[in-house]
C-alpha cells in the first residue's frame, strides 16, 4: 500500500422516475477492508500517473467568475472538527447534484470521496465514477450480467492537497484535476461544484522551461553532445518529479545541472524574460520535446530522437525536406514489399 486511508465513502446521484437527479447518501464510511484499500490504491496510482492534469485553487468572489464557496466552507468545517466526514461528504454530494441539475447531459454517477495520506501530505480525493456492464460465468456455466465501477476510464476527478492548502494560503495549485479529452470545458461543472478556479497553466510553464533550456544551451560553450546531455538531464529530473507527484523546482534543477558542470542556469532562467514560477508541476508530454522531435500532418507522422538531428536525420529548411539515413528495419521491409508489388 502506498497510501494510508483515513476515510472513504460513496454516494449515488441518479435520476428518479420523473427524470430529476436525486442523491442516495450512504450513512457511514466504507469499511477500510481489502477491497476498499485495493481500489483506492489503484485510483491513487492511476491518478498520479495521469498526464496533462490541470491545477487550481478555491476561488473567491472577484476571481474569474463567481466561484461557489460552499464546498471550501464545508471542507474547512470538516478539517476543523465542526463536521464529520459523512456529513461533509453528504453536503458535497448535494452540491454536485445541484450543479449537475443545470445540465441536460448528466445521468449522475457514484461520488467517491476519500481522505488519505501519501508520503508526507494529506489528500482529499473526489471522483464521479460511472458503472460499466460486464458478463461473468457462474458455477453452473450460465452467463450473468453485472455492473462494476469503471476505474480504468476515470475522467472526472480532482485531488486536493490538504497539507499545502492549509500551509500556504497563497498557493494556486493545491487542487489538481483531470482534463477531459476535449479539454478544460468538459470538466467545468465538476470544478464549479467545488468552487475551483484554474491557477497554474502547467503546459505553458513547462513550455517556457523548455524554451529557457534551449536558449541556455544555445548561448553556452557546450559541445553538441553536451547540449543533448543537458536536455536529457532536464527531462530525467522533470520525469522523476512527475513520477513522485512533486513539483519542478527551478533552483533544484539548476543544482542538478551544476553537478554536471553546467553552471548558472538558475540566474539565466530567472534573469531573463521567461516568467517562470519558482516551482510548478511537471508535464511530461511537453518536456518530451527536449528528447524527441515529432509531428503529424498531411497524412505523415514522423518522430525521432533529438540526438539524431544532423546525423541520421538531416533537415534542410530551405527545400523543406528531411533526409533519413538508416531507415528502420520494419519500415524498410514494408517499403521493399510495396515496391516489389508495384
Amino acid at each position: 500500500m502506498s497510501i494510508n486511508i483515513e476515510h472513504a465513502i460513496i454516494h449515488e446521484i441518479s435520476q428518479d422516475s420523473q427524470g430529476q437527479l436525486r442523491c442516495r447518501l450512504r450513512p457511514q464510511p466504507l469499511l477500510n477492508g481489502q477491497a476498499v484499500e485495493m481500489m483506492l490504491d489503484e485510483l491513487h496510482q492511476t491518478y498520479t500517473s495521469k498526464a496533462g492534469k490541470g491545477f487550481g485553487y478555491f476561488g473567491i468572489h472577484g476571481d474569474d467568475g463567481e466561484a461557489n464557496p460552499a464546498f471550501a466552507n464545508a471542507l474547512t468545517q470538516y478539517r476543523g472538527g465542526e463536521l464529520g466526514f459523512v456529513e461533509f461528504s453528504g453536503q458535497a454530494s448535494k452540491l454536485l447534484q445541484e450543479e449537475l441539475s443545470k445540465y441536460d447531459f448528466s445521468q449522475g454517477g457514484f461520488l467517491l470521496m476519500s481522505c488519505y495520506t501519501s508520503i508526507t501530505s494529506d489528500y482529499l480525493f473526489v471522483a464521479l465514477l460511472s458503472a460499466k456492464s460486464s458478463m461473468t460465468v457462474l458455477d453452473d456455466m450460465e452467463l450473468s450480467q453485472n455492473n462494476h465501477l469503471d476505474l480504468n476510464n476515470i475522467q472526472l476527478a480532482a485531488r486536493i492537497d490538504l497539507t499545502e492548502w492549509q500551509a500556504d494560503k497563497d498557493s494556486r495549485k493545491y487542487i489538481s484535476f483531470i482534463r477531459g479529452r476535449a479539454g478544460r470545458k468538459v470538466a467545468d461543472f465538476f470544478l464549479d461544484f467545488m468552487g475551483c478556479v484554474e491557477g497554474v497553466n502547467t503546459k505553458a510553464q513547462n513550455k517556457t522551461l523548455m524554451n529557457a533550456v534551449e536558449d541556455f544551451v544555445a548561448s553556452s560553450d557546450l559541445t553538441k553532445d553536451e547540449r543533448q546531455q543537458c536536455r536529457n538531464k532536464v527531462f530525467e529530473y522533470c520525469s522523476e518529479r512527475f513520477d513522485e507527484g512533486a513539483d519542478i523546482e527551478i533552483k533544484d534543477l539548476a543544482d542538478e545541472l551544476a553537478d554536471q558542470g553546467m553552471d548558472s542556469f538558475y540566474d539565466f532562467a530567472r534573469g531573463g524574460s521567461y516568467e517562470l514560477d519558482e516551482e510548478f508541476p511537471a508535464d511530461k508530454s511537453t518536456l518530451r520535446q527536449l528528447k524527441k522531435f515529432s509531428g503529424t500532418g498531411g497524412g505523415v507522422t514522423l518522430s525521432f530522437d533529438g540526438g539524431h538531428l544532423g546525423q541520421r536525420v538531416i533537415y534542410d529548411p530551405i527545400s523543406d525536406t528531411i533526409l533519413i539515413k538508416g531507415v528502420p528495419a520494419n519500415l524498410k521491409d514494408q517499403l521493399d514489399r510495396r515496391l516489389k508489388g508495384e
